[in-house]
């Protein structure tokens, strides 16, 4: 039986940023060769960081990143390397270069581009179908087909032609996006992938934030019966090193109830006849899959810090209400950016409970970040004094709790300014969505942390916190009170809202799911209510649109994913 020494480089690029991404890509081929790996395969698109989106509309880009590809071929002895990079001639491809002893010995491309929810390649690349044949390429002697991402996911794309003409073993580079259970789904079907072509395969992921979107890595390998040989941990860069046993495939295909294939054999471009190492087979790293509510808060914490660190930032500020959302985001960003580069601002009012006032000190205490109180009553006051003249003979209503939002997203945004801190907002996914949320008050600021999560999941989240830490880091005052505003007497969210319990289900069959309020209704909700909850969602449309970029965490979320016209008439 032939062992592969195979390194899965699952790295943290920049988009656009060509020479570090030059720099990580050297390192962990240079860690490859040193382990004397067969094979080193990095992932989707590693040379630019994927999505480069629109940079790829520039000739010059696209030109410096042929030339960073060529820069990092001439960087490679014996250890032959899959590198993603866009290619060019009459059109652009996503495309993979096999690179070995200084030369780029190889090119496949895409071949199915995927062109819903968050992607939209089929805007920038061509198919790799027409004129650009299958090829294989045998390493340690052993036949390899490589395939980029999407064309692993359906049962008839090139891996199957890969397969029937001779691969062993299938190399497939991803930039696969993170959302609730993705990992599980992925491995699922590689392993059907893996079983059907009776060869085993690779499958290495990028990670880190970019924008709205977060990439967990969770890189593995699975064997030809689709058993998992290794995995790479999620949300940490790591660069794997995997021995892999290729038995004879001849068995599997013949003993195949669908038939023995009799497609002709692939070309082969030949790199080398046996094994670099014959140390055997080592023992294989299996990182264990995280729990759901660790694995949603580690993509927050990711998706936050990366976004800070790649545009420059190193401190956030945050308002501190004493509420269960600010909360939440305070956490995540101290465990993002560390206590030291986090600044949390009590801004109360003359509505403002004591216990709030109390809570986002003692959160602040316990999370070791600077705090700092700065009352909005004078610049509240000065508003209600100029508006008097206009606002006589008229009650105080919505308007004045706006008022109160604004100046303190004014506060944050001169300290913003001042210090050159981001501010984190601090909205949730259900307020989002009903537009509960006051435009240029508290949904101002650089990054939305928690824009994807909904409320209940929220309360989830800052449980888990607390379990993590084996003591109570956030007070349990701050999980147990109701939640509110505060932004008049005695107010609560359920004041102006139904319960987060029948609420959130609802949002997420009409926002997540796309159904609509009759097919809702249908299913056992309150009609008036749905019909309610859905004209909300859809009449805060235009706020959402100004609203800053956070982390996806869902199947569907607002921002890249969900593209809703803001004007319509369509009521089902």
């Amino acid at each position: 039986m032939t062992v592969l020494r195979l390194a899965l480089a699952q790295l943290n690029p920049t988009v656009g940023d060509l020479d570090g991404n030059l720099q990580q890509l050297i390192e962990a081929y240079d860690h490859a060769e040193a382990s004397r790996c067969d094979l080193i395969a990095y992932p989707e698109l590693s040379i630019t960081g994927y999505p480069p989106e629109d940079l790829v509309l520039k000739p010059g880009f696209v030109a410096d990143n042929r030339a960073a590809l060529e820069s990092f071929a001439a960087h490679t002895g014996e250890c032959a390397a899959v590198v993603g990079f866009v290619d060019a001639d009459r059109d652009l491809y996503n495309a993979a270069a096999v690179c070995v002893r200084g030369e780029i010995v190889g090119t496949y491309r895409k071949r199915l581009l995927p062109n819903y929810a968050v992607f939209d390649e089929q805007r920038y690349f061509t198919p790799g179908t027409t004129g650009d044949p299958l090829e294989l390429y045998e390493i340690g002697g052993v036949k390899i087909g490589v395939s980029v991402c999407e064309d692993i996911w359906s049962p008839f794309g090139p891996l199957a032609t890969q397969a029937a003409g001779g691969a062993e073993l299938n190399v497939n580079i991803n930039g696969s996006p993170y959302h609730w259970e993705k990992d599980t789904r992925r491995e699922r079907m590689v392993a059907t992938r893996a079983q059907d072509a009776h060869s085993a395969i690779v499958y290495v992921n990028q990670v880190g934030g970019q924008d709205e979107l977060v990439f967990d890595g969770g890189s593995f390998v699975v064997d030809a019966e689709g058993a998992v040989l290794a995995r790479a941990p999620q949300f940490v860069d790591d660069v794997m090193i995997v021995d892999v046993p290729i038995p004879p495939v001849y068995r599997g295909r013949l003993l195949d109830p669908r038939g023995k294939r009799t497609d002709d054999e692939l070309p082969i471009v030949h790199i080398s006849d046996a094994p670099r190492t014959n140390d055997g087979v080592g023992e294989s790293p299996i990182a264990e899959p995280l729990d759901r509510h660790r694995e949603l808060y580690d993509a927050l914490v990711l998706g936050t810090r990366d976004y800070l660190r790649k545009n420059g930032f190193s401190d956030v500020v945050i308002g501190l209400s004493g509420g269960i959302d600010s909360t939440l985001v305070a956490c995540i960003a101290a465990d993002a950016l560390g206590p030291d580069h986090v600044h949390g601002v009590s801004m109360p009012s003359r509505y403002s409970s004591d216990h709030s006032k109390s809570d986002a000190q003692l959160l602040a205490e316990n999370l070791g970040i600077d705090f700092r109180t700065i009352s909005i009553e004078p610049a509240f006051q000065a508003y209600l004094d100029m508006l008097a003249p206009s606002f006589e003979g008229r009650e105080p209503g919505l308007t004045y709790e706006n008022i109160q939002s604004r100046c303190r997203g004014q506060l944050l945004m001169a300290l913003s300014n001042e210090m050159g801190w981001m501010v984190l907002t601090t909205g949730n996914k259900s307020e989002l969505a009903v537009g509960y949320f006051t435009i240029y008050g508290d949904s101002v600021g650089g990054y939305a942390v928690i824009k994807d999560v909904l409320k209940l999941e929220v309360y989830e989240l800052c449980r888990y916190v607390n379990r993590a830490a084996g003591r109570d880091v956030i007070p349990p005052d701050v999980i147990t009170k109701p939640p509110s505003a505060e932004l008049r007497p005695d107010q609560r969210d359920d004041q102006s809202l139904p319960p987060y319990e029948v609420l959130d289900p609802i949002l997420e069959l009409y926002v997540e799911h796309d159904r609509t309020a009759q097919e809702i209704t249908e299913m056992g909700h309150d009609a008036e209510l749905v019909r309610r909850i859905t004209r909300l969602v859809d009449i805060a449309e235009y706020k959402r649109r100004q609203s800053p970029p956070g982390v996806r965490v869902s199947a569907k979320a607002f921002g890249k994913d969900r593209r809703m016209p803001i004007t319509h008439g369509y009521r089902g």
